[in-house]
């Protein structure tokens, strides 16, 4: 099945005071291009979330976004050190003395020393933890985002199918009408070498027969329409194609159907056939704008 480039994907959840909320954006590129924006704890695990999302996706410009926040049940980090407060109170009062001041030491002269805090650990540092929770959240936004892109490259398919039949259709009614043309043409050569045999030239006869049936090989798109027809088949197969590179196959496949449609227009000396052939390009390049957003 057919899967587009453009796509969206988040995934949230709360686990031990610890809420995430991962949120990845897909659109358009020639290659696999992942950016990502991780918080601090995370920064160390950039490399694997890139592997993760590269792993899933084959094309396609995809930002990644992690956002972790701690609930507000999550213990605050910072702790007073009791020992170390005492001993800073014990070293005021000395200086105090030493000094003769008899002012108390207050509050704000112990808040002064920043050696009474500790910085305590919590939950969000347990970085392996938060890591395995993470990326279970980052596997459950790219399966939505798989998703999502597969909805739209289903669309995509039913558009080129429709296309596809209506070229189908066009090329039918030039083939018709080509067989007219075809004899049309071979008569008026034919008319033009009885005018040049009742004239007093001299000329060969099987030269003169040998040019007028490569004249008249010229105006024939059998092999052109055999062609034609064949990459259009192939090219209905690739929708359901589950391989990756589908995007790149079918872009072949439309190098070479543009191909013929150009050779069936420069051998036509019909406006009709003509008009018709610019239908069929004009299909074409509506498919062309649409394969560039399939992966």
């Amino acid at each position: 099945m057919l899967e587009s480039m453009t796509g969206y994907g988040s995934a949230e959840a709360v686990d031990n005071g610890v809420r995430v909320f991962v949120e990845l954006r897909s659109v358009n590129n020639r290659f696999a291009e992942v950016s990502v924006k991780l918080p601090r704890q995370l920064l160390a695990f950039e490399l694997e979330v890139r592997e993760l999302v590269r792993s899933t996706f084959q094309r396609g410009k995809i930002s990644a976004s992690i956002q972790v926040q701690a609930d507000q049940e999550v213990d605050f980090p910072l702790r007073v050190n009791p020992l170390k407060v005492k001993a800073c109170r014990e070293l005021l009062d000395d200086v105090r003395m030493a000094a003769g001041i008899d002012a108390p030491v207050s509050l704000e002269h112990v808040l002064r020393f920043s050696e009474i805090f500790e910085t305590g650990n919590t939950v969000l540092d347990n970085t392996e933890w938060l890591w395995s929770f993470v990326k279970k959240l980052l596997q459950d936004a790219m399966h939505k985002l798989k998703e999502m892109r597969r909805k739209e490259g289903e669309e995509l398919s039913l558009d080129f199918t429709a296309r596809i039949a209506q070229i189908e259709r066009t090329l039918a009614e030039i083939s018709s009408a080509s067989q007219g043309n075809l004899q049309a043409a071979r008569k008026k050569l034919a008319s033009k070498a009885e005018l040049i045999a009742g004239q007093d030239i001299a000329y060969s006869r099987d030269r003169l027969e040998m040019e007028l049936v490569l004249a008249a090989d010229k105006l024939d798109i059998t092999e052109e329409f055999t062609r034609f027809s064949s990459h259009n088949k192939f090219f209905l197969e690739e929708l359901n194609n589950d391989e990756s590179g589908t995007g790149r196959k079918l872009n072949f496949l439309l190098q070479e159907q543009l191909r013929e449609a150009n050779t069936i227009a420069s051998k036509s000396q019909s406006a009709e056939i003509s008009q018709k052939i610019v239908h069929v390009k004009e299909e074409l390049e509506k498919i062309r704008e649409q394969l560039q957003n399939i992966e």
